[in-house]
């Protein structure tokens, strides 16, 4: 083990034994499954999002050499939430019902936004959809809690690599310009949204605060976080549309 620039880094055959790399980086897995239950309905349970997480440690303590220059904690992290969106994807719990009402949302803010030439609010979007606030928030919450991790992966700077392309376009000249020009895109459209979605974004993945913590930064409630994450990840599905149909 060597320590450089305040992080601990290690070669792909260091001999720490498994048990021990376990024992040190485990708050970190915790952390990590913690942070994404947030977005993630009652019946998740976070012990088993922990112990996807840990495969994905063992499997980045595996896998990581340390002259990549990246530290352990940066690549393990990468691994871990990569481990526990995988087993997320599996389950597939959502019932069509869900997503078909993000569908719904989904056009209704693309079509409102086309028409106003503007950024619709919820408000607008509720009333376009003849729905009441209520509603429409338990809609997008349902929603997006569907999609968290598509959208872990593509606001997640880290995780923007072809790691994540389907294996028979994996490194073919199509799919890097595709995958960069929708990355560049999706900047594009983020820095377009409104002020306090952007930040409530930029407080979840890149600083990565809880709701809880967010709410105490921005003074509003956690539910209202969640509203408001969750609409920020609706207008941004809604404006990249094009590039996912």
């Amino acid at each position: 083990m060597q320590t450089k620039n305040g992080y601990n880094t290690y070669s792909k055959k260091a001999t720490l034994s498994i048990d021990a790399i376990v024992e040190q980086y485990g708050y970190l897995v915790k952390k990590i499954a913690y942070h994404l239950l947030a977005r993630l309905p009652d019946s998740v349970d976070v012990d088993d999002l922990i112990q996807a997480g840990m495969m994905g440690l063992i499997e980045a303590y595996k896998r990581f050499e340390s002259t990549k220059g990246a530290s352990f904690e940066t690549y393990a992290g990468i691994r871990i939430r990569g481990s526990i969106m995988d087993e997320v994807r599996k389950t597939d719990w959502a019932p069509r019902s869900v997503r078909r009402n993000g569908r719904a949302v989904t056009n209704a803010i693309k079509e409102l936004e086309a028409k106003l030439g503007r950024e619709a609010s919820d408000m607008e979007v509720s009333a376009h959809m003849g729905i009441g606030m209520d509603e429409y928030h338990e809609m997008i919450h349902s929603s997006m809690s569907t999609q968290l991790f598509s959208y872990e992966e593509m606001l997640d700077s880290d995780t923007t690599n072809l790691e994540y392309v389907d294996s028979e376009f994996e490194n073919t000249p199509y799919s890097l310009v595709e995958e960069g020009g929708f990355q560049s895109q999706l900047a594009e459209e983020i820095d377009n949204l409104p002020e306090r979605e952007k930040m409530v974004l930029s407080l979840y993945y890149n600083e990565e605060l809880n709701l809880k913590e967010i709410g105490a930064v921005l003074g509003v409630s956690e539910s209202r976080v969640s509203q408001i994450h969750s609409q920020a990840a609706m207008r941004l599905r809604a404006r990249l549309s094009d590039w996912r149909d």
